[in-house]
């Protein structure tokens, strides 16, 4: 078989960078695109000891003649679904962590003058991917997407596809050791076969200027350098088609003034159909288009200053006590922030699914995204710099043009030192390479009382760089109030807009107990708990944003509790059930309070 060099050069990179730092680069909007499913029932053998790949169990080999035999079989053995966790498939994988194989065959044509490309939504957390018994591919991460090219790889009729996926936890990962989330493991996003032309449209960027309501940003690249080629933007409900031509590189960039165009809000979320073309390449989507800065102390959209009434959640339904994965689960998710009454959302700790963000954009949700650099993680080790690197790069750039997204996430709950300061500070840079438009937030929970001032402060002196501080403080719950909530005054980053990221505390639902003692675990203590920190929210001077945590109970062997927790994070205003408790009611009335100012 003759193999393109481009294709040789990508397997190589593949194969030396296994599990490391290495960007790749994705097409934009691939669900907008030629795409084959490769989702449903895939045969599965768990590998507690890693053994399969010495035993090439990726081969699928079976016996020839009659003193031939193999230790292994994907036939007639376990099946998982995907997209899936397999923690919640099999009671004997619930806490399993370590490494599953996957299979199947699918059929496929060699193609003339196109190019096909396996491309991964997430695997969670590290895999190596191998196509007709050789290794083509790997990555590391478990909430970003990936792809491979196919193109001079696939068989004419039946293909063998196995993935070895692993989500043992290391301190070299990120997350790293310990995190107060179920470590779930598996194919958990789509699996799709994506077919483009030869030169085809890899990647664009069409959103407003940061700043400006009329003055667009549009970036085009095409996938080989060709210049001089011809691309085309267009938003016909605008009557607006812009002309370009690519450079050496294959990339083209252009500002235009645009008139008459509705800004997407929570109130109007308002999407344009969008139409890049170039000589052999048509993809269209919807985009929105909005502004969102920071002038002193307030967040402004759109020009007005609003105030962020937030929830977070996991992607996690609950009841099914497995991850998020489908249309439907991101609409059962989101339709219980909608009855909060929430104009943002929190998607916690790690990029979510791609339906979350794409429904949440429709549905009129400002979006904070984050990568998981939480705990533990070691920010003297430069791979793990440029794992999360990455992964922030890999999150801005599958959602770059959803203009839902108003914060990119760095970090949460991270101690000061040198290298924590350079390792985010890296991150900044990586991210605003790729993205202005956006403002950048990281989560601290450094917040102290100074009991000579009677006053909240916090020092830290990265929050400098940031457009957004957000503080996730616990009073009343890991922390006893040392003044009474109405006296409790702020002085925390006050020249900057402050969100409170996290606050309130666990109940258990239907549980009643006195609500003044934290160990009965009941929803009159939590409800009392959020009673007080909304009154607290009114010393706070640049507060500009609330979100409690979280929207339902989750699942975490972090939380041990017998009666009270079972392995359950008890902090939500939802049930593990999907049933609200008395908190869930105090956060509604009080969003509705600040809607009405």
């Amino acid at each position: 078989m003759q193999i393109r060099k481009k294709t040789i050069v990508c397997m190589l990179l593949f194969i030396l960078f296994v599990g490391n730092a290495v960007a790749q680069n994705l097409i934009t909007n691939v669900y907008g695109r030629d795409i084959r499913s490769l989702n449903g029932k895939w045969n599965a053998i768990i590998d507690l000891y890693d053994q399969g790949r010495g035993m090439k169990v990726y081969r699928n080999q079976g016996p020839k003649g009659n003193t031939d035999f193999y230790e292994y079989s994907f036939q007639g053995g376990l099946r998982l679904n995907v997209p899936g966790d397999w923690n919640s498939q099999t009671p004997e994988l619930k806490y399993y962590e370590g490494t599953v194989w996957y299979a199947r065959h699918f059929d496929a044509k060699r193609l003339t003058h196109k190019r096909q490309f396996l491309y991964f939504g997430a695997v969670s957390y590290r895999c190596r991917v191998y196509l007709n018994g050789a290794e083509i591919g790997s990555h590391e991460g478990g909430f970003t997407p990936f792809q491979i090219e196919v193109t001079d790889l696939l068989n004419e009729g039946e293909n063998l596809i196995a993935i070895e996926v692993n989500n043992r936890r290391t301190k070299d990962a990120i997350p790293a050791m310990s995190f107060d989330w179920w470590n779930y493991g598996g194919i958990t996003r789509d699996v799709l076969l994506v077919t483009t032309p030869q030169t085809y449209l890899e990647d664009y960027f069409i959103q407003l200027d940061k700043e400006s309501p009329n003055r667009m940003i549009a970036k085009v690249a095409l996938s080989d350098k060709k210049a001089g080629e011809r691309i085309t933007v267009s938003i016909p409900e605008l009557k607006t088609s812009i002309d370009m031509l690519t450079d050496a590189e294959g990339k083209a960039e252009t500002v235009f003034n645009i008139k008459k165009l509705e800004r997407w809000s929570p109130e109007s979320p308002k999407l344009y159909e969008v139409i890049v073309s170039s000589t052999n390449d048509r993809v269209k989507e919807q985009i929105g288009f909005r502004n969102i800065t920071v002038k002193g102390t307030d967040i402004y959209l759109n020009g007005k200053p609003t105030f962020m009434c937030s929830i977070s959640f996991h992607e996690e339904i609950p009841q099914r006590m497995g991850r998020a994965f489908s249309e439907a689960d991101a609409a059962m998710l989101l339709n219980e922030a909608k009855a909060l009454g929430v104009n943002m959302i929190r998607l916690a700790h790690y990029p979510q699914n791609e339906y979350t963000v794409r429904l949440a954009e429709k549905m009129g949700f400002i979006l904070w995204q984050e990568i998981p650099v939480w705990q533990g993680i070691d920010f003297t080790n430069n791979n793990t710099r440029k794992k999360a690197q990455r992964m922030l790069s890999e999150m801005i750039k599958r959602d770059q043009n959803r203009c839902a997204v108003g914060y990119w996430g760095i970090a949460n709950e991270t101690q000061p030192s040198k290298a924590r300061n350079e390792f985010l500070t890296s991150l900044l840079e990586t991210g605003k390479q790729l993205d202005t438009t956006r403002l950048y937030v990281a989560a601290f929970d450094l917040v102290r009382f100074n009991r000579e001032k009677k006053r909240f402060v916090m020092e830290d002196s990265f929050t400098s760089q940031l457009d957004v501080v957000a503080v996730n403080k616990y009073m009343g719950w890991y922390h006893p109030w040392p003044i009474e909530p109405e006296n409790a005054v702020w002085e925390v980053i006050p020249d900057k807009p402050l969100i409170i990221s996290e606050f309130g505390g666990e109940a258990l639902y239907g549980q009643s107990g006195d609500e003044n003692v934290a160990s009965s675990w009941s929803e009159e203590y939590q409800a009392r708990l959020y009673r007080d920190n909304i009154r607290m929210f009114d010393n706070i001077p640049n507060l500009r944003g609330v979100s409690p945590w979280i929207l339902f109970d989750f699942r975490s062997p972090f939380r041990f509790h017998p009666t009270n927790q079972d392995g359950w994070n008890r902090k939500g205003l939802v049930s593990d059930q999907g049933i609200r408790k008395k908190a869930w009611y105090l956060m509604r009335d009080y969003y509705k309070t600040k809607f009405g100012e």
